[in-house]
Order: structure tokens, then sequence, then C-alpha cells
């Protein structure tokens, strides 16, 4: 049977490590949760939210999935954001996608992958609702772009979910981000699609 002792001697290392800067990090962090973000992001390993933010456990409140996609039947994309928005009370939700995104590159090719092409559709959705965009461009150019398009429209969606909406309908503080993130250089760029009210996701 494969032995993963050393990811628990990881572990192990990094919690005696904490407790030696802040003895009492791990009692407080398990009094409560109370994240001003919430993070949509891509399951990429390469892309951990925590890390590139600089924030500590307990600062963001994590969903990923293949090429951060939102879409109105997954239930446990809803769910999630659902227990951020009127649980938690995060002000903030960011959806962060990436350059050279394995899902979006797969979206973009002609090539059948099996069952993710059904979660694929949706970004697929992406490039025909922006065909014109990518005339003339070389793929890496074309990546990249959809990239992009694939944040913006998955902010879209995110605003226009019934919870966010709710939410604003309630008066409560609360804005939609879009980011993408840079494996090559650490960068994450806003790409300043932000919507914190009905009025303006209705301009998206």
């Amino acid at each position: 049977m494969p032995n993963l002792k050393h990811l628990l001697d990881n572990n192990r290392e990094w919690a005696d490590a904490i407790k030696r800067e802040q003895p009492d990090f791990f009692t407080q962090l398990s009094m409560q949760q109370s994240p001003e973000y919430l993070w949509i992001g891509c399951s990429d390993s390469r892309v951990p939210a925590n890390q590139i933010t600089g924030l500590k456990p307990g600062e963001v409140f994590v969903h990923r999935n293949i090429a951060n996609v939102v879409v109105y039947t997954d239930l446990n994309c809803l769910s999630v954001i659902q227990f951020a928005v009127e649980v938690i009370k995060v002000k903030h939700i960011i959806v962060c996608g990436h350059y050279g995104c394995g899902g979006v590159q797969a979206a973009l090719e002609n090539h059948e992958h099996g069952l993710i092409d059904n979660w694929l559709r949706h970004i697929k959705d992406v490039i025909r609702f922006h065909k014109s965009e990518f005339d003339g461009l070389e793929h890496h150019d074309k990546l990249d772009l959809l990239c992009e398009l694939n944040v913006r429209e998955q902010v879209k969606n995110v605003a226009h979910t019934t919870i966010v909406q709710d939410a604003w309908k309630q008066g409560n503080e609360l804005s939609v981000h879009g980011w993408i993130y840079s494996i090559e250089n650490g960068i994450l760029k806003d790409l300043d699609t932000s919507v914190s009210s009905i009025d303006e996701a209705a301009t998206l």
C-alpha cells in the first residue's frame, strides 16, 4: 500500500511552525470562520488561493472546479455561494481564472475528451458569444483571450444568481470581481469587471 507519511510529516512541521509564531492561532481559528472573500477558482494545483493572495487559513472561503465555471445547474457551486453570502456574509466574490488553463485549452480544441466535454460546453459557449474577437489570432493569443473572456462570463453568471441578486435587493454590501493569474510570473491581474449592484450587473 502506498505510504503518504511524508505529507503527514509536512503537515506536522507546518502546524508546529505556525504555533511557534502564534501559539493560539489554531484555537482562535477553530472558534469561528468569518472571511470577507469567496474565491471561485480553477482546480489547477498551481493556483492556490491563500498563497497567491498572501492570506492565512480562515481568511478566504474557496470553491474550485475545472476552469472556474459558474453554472446555474451546479448545486455544489451555488450552495457554496449561498453559504458564503448568507451565512458567512462575505463582502467580495472573486472569480479567478489563469492563463494557460487546461480546461480552457481543451474547450478551444476540436477534440473529444469524454465526460468533461459536457462541462467544457459552457466555455465553448463563450467562444460562440465572442467569435469575431478570435479572428486572425494565433493559438496562444486565442487561449489568453479565452481565459480572460471566460472569467468575465463567469462574473456575469455569479452576478445574476438569485443569491447575489437577493443580497443586493436586501442592501447587503457585496461585490463580484474578475481576476486572472499568470503562473509564469505569479501576478494577479484585475480584469476591471467588478459589479456591486443590480443596476451594474444589468450592464454586463
